[in-house]
């Protein structure tokens, strides 16, 4: 068994799917990677190609179908010990994997490791994000996750994301695009696991580099962590 599995969604990121992909290959950890092409019109397939003989998945959507769907496209294949979702971007970095892969390890009582973008330093204030709304609401976001699911995060809608595989694989995911991490971080709490954060690094970018997530998608967080507390809870 590996020790991890990397789930990679990718659309339209052909700037830097293949630096991205090379990050992750030198990563020191015995791993299965899978991408996911959702539908991609920009080479994103054909540079993911390039790599056939050192991925361990590659899954083709016919039509572009959304970061969650993408991500459950890759559920029944994981068989890594734990699975981490790593977006095709270059807003994290994989080397940042290896600390969250040793701390889940270290921890007895803990299932699921977040990182945090803004645990322990002053990164709200900082050049890493490039929108005083989007810090804003992922703030507020943050903290409706905390009340309702009874947690204690400092950034409940990072990508990063590492979980036991066995939890994972037993979730019925439902969220078709970005709405996929409040659902997860819910149903989470839903089952009883405590999620513990380590800081982590981050870069964000514009929407003229490729940012995809809107603030639509922060409306539809909020109806997410409703919806998957109180009416479908696994």
């Amino acid at each position: 068994m590996k020790l991890l599995t990397i789930i990679i969604p990718a659309f339209n990121e052909t700037r830097t799917i293949s630096k991205l992909l090379v990050k992750i290959f030198k990563l020191n950890i015995s791993k299965q990677v899978i991408v996911i092409d959702d539908c991609s019109t920009d080479g994103t397939k054909k540079k993911i190609m390039k790599y056939k003989n050192k991925l361990d998945k590659i899954i083709f959507h016919k039509k572009n179908m959304g970061k969650g769907s993408a991500i459950k496209s890759a559920q029944s294949f994981v068989k890594g010990k734990y699975v981490i979702i790593q977006d095709a971007d270059l807003e994290y970095n994989p080397k940042d994997i290896e600390k969250m892969l040793k701390k889940i390890r270290k921890s007895k009582n803990y299932y699921a490791v977040y990182g945090s973008r803004v645990l322990g330093k002053q990164r709200y204030k900082s050049k890493e994000f490039l929108s005083l709304s989007r810090i804003f609401f992922n703030h507020i976001l943050t903290i409706l996750s905390n009340i309702i699911n009874l947690q204690n995060l400092t950034d409940a809608h990072t990508c990063y994301k590492l979980i036991d595989s066995k939890i994972f694989k037993k979730i019925n995911f439902q969220e078709k695009n970005f709405g996929f991490c409040p659902e997860l971080t819910t149903k989470l709490s839903n089952m009883g696991y405590n999620i513990i954060e380590i800081p982590i690094s981050y870069k964000g970018r514009s929407f003229k580099e490729g940012k995809k997530i809107k603030y639509t998608d922060g409306v539809n967080a909020v109806f997410s962590i409703l919806k998957y507390k109180f009416l479908s809870r696994y």
